[in-house]
């Protein structure tokens, strides 16, 4: 444990970040998951509307400085590309 005053501060703040962070990117995660899940049974409708949505929190991710831009571009491209291939 830090014994410097500020360093304490710096620990709380990092893991006060830490707890806001998870929220957004188990969000991300958990949609994706459904998205994929969704193209697989190859309900076109379903999978679309998923796929929106994981790209919905993808973006919420990148807004809230959790997740890389171009990470989250990849990831969508990714999706899209999947779900294109249903057609």
């Amino acid at each position: 444990m830090a014994n410097i005053k500020s360093q304490i501060k710096r620990n709380k703040q990092n893991q006060a970040q830490r707890k806001r962070n998870r929220v957004y990117r188990g969000a991300a995660r958990t949609y994706i998951r459904r998205a994929q899940a969704a193209i697989k049974t190859g309900v076109e409708t379903d999978a679309q509307a998923e796929v929106k949505n994981a790209i919905k929190a993808l973006d919420k991710a990148v807004s809230m400085g959790v997740i890389h831009k171009n990470n989250a571009a990849r990831r969508k491209s990714r999706l899209v590309k999947k779900l294109n291939s249903l057609q």
